[in-house]
């Protein structure tokens, strides 16, 4: 039998024999932590390079959405979210700091954990129900289910196609390549990434989580760019479908729709966010409680996390990195969550 570690010998053999020079984004928190825990960078060829892009759901929520957050503790509401959001900063102060000065701030695992501290509680509940694909279905299916009425969200899902469809054609990036995060096409399929290879000749592969996967997917682009080919090939067939999760996507269709709006260190992005449908509109926090924040400077002072977000720079390349920012004391959204860029990197670079 065939050790894990032969294997990924064999595809590091492999990739070095078809090593060209090359930038392979990925967009997945947990394909970073991967690639820094098992030092994938320092086992490619120098010439293939892997840059992280907007993976982390939490780091590119805008300072503008938690400033409606912010406002809905000043009506007395009580505000649920998960755990990373609590210290990502706001344009003046962060969930965190309110819930020290005595807001009633709730840390939840997810949506359901909401829906049950509103069925108990006599006070308005909103749920900051932040997320790409993958969390977006677990909001509409309990929004199908009629939640109480002292229940309601703010929709801060954003969606990984045309954020890369952005980076692509901003040039910013100089990206040729793609990997794919394996979650986020176990919901959608593979279809919504097809068009970065059949129109912009972009080599792709979805891939897992594993090491083995992550090699594998570097190897399936490259063994493209020898052929010829530019496609997306399923590195994850264990998990991902071409058609992804019908049920799923459904019920996203029926609860939201598609609209434009900022991601933090994005301008506008056209079409890559979800805001619910008119019919559920009394469970929009948005429209329930009248927020209404104007549009905020992101970075902090001296924050670089918005070329980091884009793939254009790297935690090493900021002066506040493991200097006045760190885990215990973040600035920028990319340190705060351990799937940010520059929080893994403080883990496992040297």
């Amino acid at each position: 039998m065939v050790s894990m570690k032969e294997m990924a010998n064999t595809l590091i053999k492999r990739i070095n024999d078809l090593a060209t020079p090359i930038k392979i984004m990925h967009v997945c928190g947990s394909h970073e932590h991967t690639i820094m825990e098992h030092g994938i960078r320092s086992l490619l060829p120098e010439e293939v390079e892997i840059v992280a892009g907007p993976g982390c759901p939490v780091c590119v929520v805008p300072s503008r959405e938690i400033d409606e957050c912010l406002e809905l503790i000043e009506k007395g509401i009580t505000v649920t979210t998960f755990g990373d959001m609590l210290r990502v900063p706001g344009s003046n102060g962060s969930l965190a700091e309110a819930k020290a000065e005595g807001a009633d701030v709730r840390v939840v695992y997810g949506i359901p954990n909401a829906v049950e501290i509103a069925e108990k509680l006599d006070n308005d509940v909103v749920f900051m129900s932040a997320g790409f694909e993958t969390t977006a279905p677990a909001t509409a299916s309990e929004l199908l289910n009629k939640p109480p009425e002292n229940f309601s969200i703010i929709s801060c899902h954003r969606l990984i196609p045309p954020a890369l469809d952005f980076l692509i054609n901003s040039g910013e990036t100089s990206l040729n390549a793609l990997i794919q995060p394996g979650h986020v096409c176990t919901i959608l399929g593979m279809e919504p990434f097809e068009k970065f290879s059949t129109e912009y000749g972009i080599p792709q592969a979805v891939a897992g989580f594993n090491p083995l996967d992550i090699l594998m997917s570097v190897y399936m682009i490259l063994r493209q760019i020898e052929n010829g080919t530019p496609r997306i090939d399923n590195e994850y067939k264990r998990a991902v479908r071409a058609e992804g999760n019908i049920i799923a996507k459904e019920m996203m269709e029926e609860v939201f729709h598609v609209e434009s709006r900022e991601w933090r260190g994005f301008p506008k992005i056209p079409n890559s966010v979800l805001e619910l449908n008119d019919e559920f509109a009394s469970w929009d926090a948005r429209e329930k409680y009248d927020i209404e924040v104007k549009e905020v400077t992101e970075a902090p002072k001296g924050c670089i996390c918005g070329p980091i977000l884009r793939g254009m720079a790297k935690p090493t390349d900021c002066k506040l990195f493991r200097k006045a920012c760190n885990p215990m004391h973040p600035i920028g959204a990319c340190m705060v969550s351990k799937e940010g860029t520059c929080n893994i990197a403080h883990r496992y670079s040297r």
